[in-house]
């Protein structure tokens, strides 16, 4: 098994069983037993099919006499892989890309025809690739939709968010390459120490240009099997996460609860930003995520970390009113992590209708358990307004105790006088993602 067939297959499995395109890749990279190069390269055909499937798919039928939606599955992935290694791989010649996915056609495809199809498909391709068709531009947000393959729904909530040049910057951002960064557990190693023992290792650190103890790494091979990852001296987290935890203002000696926290990042950051002193209690409504949690802390030695099996929605009376800071990252659309879940943008919009009550429950039962002067964090890594700033501008209607609490961040946001930030891909080079920090008042005399 070669990196495009890996590739293919993964794509295969995730139209017919609509999986995860990174979890279903691992699998079939495993199974295949590729690594360095050829995993690298499996992944990048896989990812970049999946983010480009739209403007992929625009172009086959321009040049393909019968539906695409008629022809094999297997048929179909195997052009789109050509397609995108034409229009985005300039290191991999023309021709290869024609004519390795003709071979992948004729080993996995069931019709005999198939092979000549797409190569006569690719090969038509090929000639006009300096004249191919051009996408109309009379309805900005379909115009966008193909270009940057997000479905129409999406860009037309982002319209009057971003404005037209900021849409496109948004998507684009969607369709890039996030680095990997890592947060050093300063419980154990400083981030000096931590580069050193990667570097070691073959693994290429770059601090992070404005977050201190973050160091974005390159040609890490099988993460989990570095030793610096198995003494615990670092885990992996978004930029956008560990800003949270700072905004949060955790300290050592405080009483924490982290209310949805698998897969336990959150905790994690604050827990160092703790120095691994008071407690944090770490909840998710899925038994199987606690140990996840647990696993994690203890790689870390995050000793103050408690995980539970809790449903974030239903009250706790041993809890009320018993915790300086109470973390709420609530399920949410996901919208904001779609350059790390690219296969998100193609779900259904229809069950993201009703997450604002779910999140509304979650804010507002997590309330009831901070003290008198404690702090409510509510964070989401969506950028969707109704998902964000309307929940809280609900909740807060409830509860006239809370008050948005100004805050300083590090990097492009700086100072948070009005206590919430939407933090943007394109602008910040973070998650998509939202903070907003809450204070209670005292309790009324």
């Amino acid at each position: 098994m070669d990196a495009r067939e890996a590739a293919l297959l993964t794509l295969n499995t995730c139209h017919r069983q609509g999986g995860w395109s990174d979890g279903a890749l691992k699998k079939q990279l495993a199974a295949g037993g590729l690594e360095g190069r050829e995993a690298a390269l499996a992944t990048q055909l896989c990812f970049g099919v999946v983010q480009n499937e739209m403007l992929l798919d625009f172009y086959l039928s321009k040049f393909s006499n019968i539906p695409l939606r008629r022809m094999e599955s297997k048929v179909v992935q195997a052009l789109r892989l050509g397609l995108y290694q034409m229009l985005f791989l300039s290191k991999i010649p023309q021709s290869a890309a024609v004519n390795s996915s003709v071979e992948l056609t004729r080993t996995h495809c069931k019709n005999p025809r198939a092979p000549g199809m797409v190569n006569a498909i690719l090969r038509s391709i090929q000639r006009n690739l300096n004249q191919l068709p051009t996408i109309p531009q009379n309805d900005p947000a379909q115009y966008l939709s193909t270009l940057y393959s997000h479905p129409v729904w999406l860009v037309e909530l982002l319209l009057p968010l971003l404005g037209s040049e900021g849409t496109a910057e948004f998507l684009q951002a969607d369709n890039s390459h996030p680095a990997i960064t890592a947060m050093v557990n300063t419980t154990k190693a400083t981030a000096q120490e931590t580069a050193e023992r990667l570097a070691e290792q073959k693994v290429e650190v770059t601090p992070h240009p404005w977050l201190e103890n973050c160091l974005i790494l390159n040609k890490t091979g099988n993460l989990e099997r570095l030793d610096a990852y198995q003494q615990g001296l670092f885990y992996i987290q978004d930029p956008a996460s560990r800003l949270m935890a700072m905004a949060s203002g955790a300290a050592p000696g405080m009483r924490v609860l982290d209310v949805c926290a698998a897969p336990g990042g959150k905790s994690f950051a604050a827990a160092i930003q703790m120095e691994n002193q008071g407690e944090i209690i770490s909840c998710d409504l899925h038994p199987h995520k606690k140990k996840l949690i647990q696993a994690g802390a203890d790689r870390l030695g995050l000793s103050i970390i408690t995980p539970m099996t809790a449903d974030g929605k239903v009250r706790r009376e041993e809890w009320e009113s018993a915790f300086d800071l109470v973390l709420v990252d609530a399920p949410c659309s996901g919208l904001g992590v779609i350059r790390k879940k690219p296969d998100i943008r193609y779900k259904d919009p229809k069950p993201l209708e009703g997450l604002p009550q779910v999140q509304e429950a979650i804010l507002e039962n997590a309330a009831g358990y901070v003290k008198p002067n404690g702090l409510l964090m509510y964070s989401t890594c969506t950028v969707l307004p109704r998902e964000n700033q309307e929940v809280v501008d609900a909740f807060l209607q409830k509860h006239p105790e809370f008050v948005r609490e100004g805050f300083i961040l590090p990097g492009p946001a700086g100072e948070v006088p009005q206590g919430e930030i939407t933090l943007w891909p394109q602008v910040h080079g973070t998650d998509g993602f939202f903070i907003c920090k809450l204070r209670k008042g005292g309790e009324p005399s």
